[in-house]
């Protein structure tokens, strides 16, 4: 993977309003797999007595972190956009943690491209926080 983001792919970023409103952190992305960070914030707490994340805040960085792996991989030149998003909760973030989430966009035909993601937070000892599949438009690919 590379580690400085794609022209395309800091534009993608930018572009999304809730990127730099929820701070989303765009860490590493190259040919078709990106990592994405979400520090954590109060504004984003689903459970005020345990202090942990909603499952909201989890689903916009692992779409956006999906979006951004569409967008880097060699064979997509256009614009991508979500068609389908499956996440699977498999617990709660740890209380006050940072979520970071990676996914690979595994196979683009035409017009679609399909992606896997999983977004942890920082316990490798347990299954990551949720993991996701996806599949997204893409309006142009490379020949």
């Amino acid at each position: 993977m590379e580690s400085r983001a794609p022209v395309n792919a800091e534009q993608f970023m930018k572009a999304l309003p809730h990127c730099g409103a929820m701070n989303m952190q765009l860490q590493q992305i190259g040919k078709g797999q990106a990592t994405i960070g979400l520090p954590y914030d109060d504004r984003f707490v689903g459970d005020p007595d345990t202090g942990v994340l909603h499952g909201g805040a989890i689903s916009a960085v692992v779409d956006t972190c999906c979006g951004a792996a569409v967008m880097s991989h060699p064979s997509v030149k256009g614009a991508t956009a979500t068609i389908d998003l499956r996440i699977e909760y498999l617990r709660s973030a740890a209380p006050r943690a940072d979520i970071v989430t990676t996914a690979e966009c595994y196979h683009v035909t035409r017009s679609v491209a399909f992606v896997r993601a999983s977004a942890h937070d920082g316990d490798t000892s347990k299954p990551p926080v949720a993991t996701a599949s996806g599949t997204f438009m893409v309006s142009a690919v490379k020949p």
